[in-house]
C-alpha cells in the first residue's frame, strides 16, 4: 500500500475527517472546500469505473459511459486485481459491486 508507506499524521487528520461526516450533503460541502471540481470527478470516475469493472463490462463500453481513458481504466482494473481491495469493500458496503444476482443475495 502506498499511502501505508507514508502513515502521516495529517494524513491521518484527513481520513478522520471524512469519518466524521454524516451525509452526503456534509460531504459536498467538505469536498468543494478541500479538492477542485476536476479532482472530484476523477475520483468519482474512478470509482464508477471499479464498479464497471466489477459487473464484467468492457473497456470500450466503460470509455464511452464515463469518458475514462483506458489508461485509468487499466489502473484501477489493476487496484482490482493486486490492490488492497479497496474499491471492492466501499462498493461492496453501497451493495454495487460484482454481478446483479450476487447484489441480490445479500
Amino acid at each position: 500500500m502506498q499511502l501505508k508507506k507514508l502513515n502521516d499524521k495529517s494524513i491521518d487528520q484527513l481520513f478522520e475527517a471524512i469519518l466524521t461526516l454524516k451525509n452526503v450533503e456534509e460531504c459536498y460541502v467538505f469536498f468543494d472546500d478541500l479538492c477542485t471540481v476536476n479532482e472530484i470527478q476523477s475520483l468519482s470516475q474512478r470509482l464508477e469505473v471499479a464498479r464497471m469493472l466489477g459487473k464484467s463490462h468492457t473497456y470500450n463500453q466503460i470509455e464511452t459511459e464515463t469518458g475514462a481513458s483506458t489508461a485509468t481504466i487499466s489502473r484501477v482494473k489493476r487496484c482490482l486485481n493486486y490492490g488492497n481491495d479497496g474499491y471492492k469493500l466501499a462498493l461492496e458496503r453501497l451493495g454495487r459491486f460484482g454481478n446483479e444476482t450476487d447484489a441480490n443475495k445479500s
